[in-house]
C-alpha cells in the first residue's frame, strides 16, 4: 500500500510539474504576440511565484485541518481551471473588449493571462502537500527517500515539458496551454480515482481551527523558531543562489556562449537528466551511508564552487562538465532540506511548515530575475555565478554553525494545548 501511494504521488507531481513547464518557457513569446512590452512580460512571469506565495501556506494549512486529499484536488481543479484561461485568452480577451470598448484587445487579453497565472499560483503550489502526503505515509528512516521521488518527478517533468511545449508551438502558443489543461485534467482524475487519504481525522490538530490559515507572522515566527528556523534561513539563501542560475542561465548562454534557444534547451535537459539521477537514485544509498546534515555540508561546499565554476567557464565543453557536480548538489540538498524541516517541527505542523518553505522558495524566485539580470547586464555574464558562489559561502557558515557546530537541541515533547507557531 505505502509503494503505491508513494508510485501515486510520483505521478502526480509529474504531471503537475509536466504541465507548468509545458507552457512557462513559452509564455514570454505568447505575450509579446499580444505587443507585451518585456517589462510586462517578466511581471507576467512573476505574477505566479507571487501568488505561490499566498497559496503554499494557505494550502499547506489547509491539509493540516483538512486532510491532504481534498486540498490536492481542489489545487489540482484551480490548475485546470487556469490552464484553460490562458488557452482561451485570445477570445475572451477580444470578446471583453467589446464589452468595454475603452480597453483595448491586447490589454484585455494580457488581463485574461495574468489573470490565469495568478489562479495558477494561488492554487498550484500543492508540492507543500505532496510532501506533507510523504511525510505522512514514511518513517523518518526513509523521509529522505520518499522526498526524493518527488524531486524526480519535479526532474522529469522539466525535461519533458519544454521540448513537448515547442512541438506543441507549430500549432500556436495557445496548443501548450490547452495541452497543460488536458494534462492537469487527467492528474484530477488520478487523485480522485486513486489517492487515499493519508491523514486520518484523529490527527488533524484542533489547537488553530479558530485561528487565521495564513498570517506574515507566521513566517517570521517560523523563522525564529529553533531547529526548523536555521533550516528556512539556510532554503532561503541557498533558493537565491539556485534561482539566480535558474532564471538567469538562458541570457547566460545567449550572451556569453552564443548558444540558441534550442542548445539552452539541450544543456537545460542534460542538468534535469543529472538531478533525476541524483534524486531517484543516489539519494536512497546516501541518506542511508551519511547522515543529513553532513550531506547538506557536502552539498553547499559543492554547489559554491560550481557556482564559481559556471561564472568563469570559457566554453560550452566545461559548461559540461560544471553542470554535473552542480546538479549532484542540487539534487542532494533540495531533498535533504526538505526531509529536515518535515523532521523539525511536530508532525500536526508538517503541511503548513512545508508551505512556508515553498513561499520562502517563491520569494527567491521573485527576486532572482530582477536581481540576476541587473547583475547580468551592469557587470558582466561572470557576475550571477559569482554572486550565487558568493550566497553559498554564506550558507556554509550557517549550516557549519547551526547545524554542526552548535545544533538546536531535540523537540520537547508539548503541550496538547500549546499553539502551534506556524499558525500564528
Amino acid at each position: 500500500m505505502q509503494k503505491r501511494r508513494l508510485l501515486t504521488i510520483f505521478v502526480i507531481v509529474f504531471i503537475d510539474l509536466l504541465g507548468f513547464s509545458l507552457i512557462l518557457p513559452l509564455l514570454p513569446f505568447y505575450a509579446e504576440s499580444y505587443q507585451a512590452s518585456p517589462g510586462l512580460v517578466g511581471l507576467l512571469v512573476a505574477s505566479y511565484a507571487a501568488m505561490q506565495l499566498i497559496g503554499a501556506p494557505l494550502l499547506g494549512r489547509l491539509s493540516d485541518r483538512y486532510g491532504r486529499r481534498p486540498v490536492l484536488l481542489l489545487s489540482i481543479l484551480g490548475t485546470f481551471i487556469g490552464f484553460l484561461l490562458l488557452g482561451f485568452a485570445d477570445p475572451l480577451g477580444r470578446g471583453l473588449a467589446g464589452v468595454l470598448p475603452f480597453v483595448s484587445q491586447n490589454q484585455m487579453i494580457l488581463t485574461v493571462m495574468f489573470f490565469s497565472r495568478m489562479l495558477d499560483g494561488l492554487t498550484g503550489g500543492n508540492i507543500s502537500v505532496a510532501q506533507a502526503y510523504i511525510t505522512d505515509i514514511t518513517t523518518v528512516e526513509n523521509r529522505a527517500k520518499g522526498m526524493g521521488l518527488i524531486g524526480a518527478a519535479f526532474g522529469l517533468g522539466f525535461i519533458i515539458g519544454p521540448a513537448l511545449g515547442g512541438i506543441l508551438t507549430r500549432w500556436g502558443y495557445a496548443a501548450p496551454a490547452f495541452a497543460a489543461a488536458l494534462i492537469s485534467g487527467i492528474n484530477l482524475l488520478m487523485v480522485f480515482a486513486w489517492l487515499t487519504e493519508s491523514l486520518p481525522a484523529e490527527k488533524r490538530h484542533s489547537a488553530t481551527d479558530k485561528k487565521p490559515l495564513l498570517s506574515v507572522r507566521a513566517l517570521a515566527a517560523a523563522l525564529g523558531r529553533p531547529r526548523v528556523g536555521p533550516l528556512l534561513q539556510i532554503r532561503f539563501v541557498y533558493g537565491l543562489a539556485f534561482a539566480t542560475f535558474e532564471t538567469i542561465f538562458t541570457l547566460y548562454a545567449a550572451h556569453h556562449l552564443g548558444l540558441s534557444a534550442e542548445a539552452t534547451g539541450y544543456v537545460l535537459a542534460y542538468v534535469g537528466v543529472l538531478v533525476v539521477i541524483v534524486q531517484g537514485g543516489l539519494i536512497g544509498p546516501l541518506t542511508s551511508r551519511y547522515s543529513e546534515v553532513n550531506l547538506m555540508l557536502i552539498g553547499v561546499v559543492l554547489m559554491g564552487f560550481s557556482l564559481f565554476g559556471w561564472a568563469v567557464v570559457p566554453n560550452v565543453w566545461q559548461l559540461m562538465i560544471v553542470m554535473i557536480p552542480l546538479a549532484l548538489a542540487a539534487g542532494v540538498l533540495n531533498t535533504v532540506i526538505n526531509s529536515l524541516i518535515s523532521k523539525s517541527v511536530y508532525p500536526e505542523e508538517v503541511g503548513g511548515t512545508m508551505g512556508l518553505a515553498s513561499s520562502i522558495e517563491s520569494i527567491t524566485r521573485v527576486i532572482s530575475p530582477t536581481l540576476g539580470g541587473f547583475l547580468l547586464g551592469s557587470l558582466g555574464t561572470w557576475a550571477p555565478g559569482m554572486f550565487g558562489a558568493l550566497l553559498m559561502g554564506i550558507v556554509t557558515i550557517l549550516v557549519w554553525q547551526r547545524l554542526i557546530a552548535h545544533p538546536d537541541p531535540p523537540l520537547p515533547a508539548r503541550d496538547p494545548g500549546e499553539q502551534l507557531s506556524v499558525s500564528h
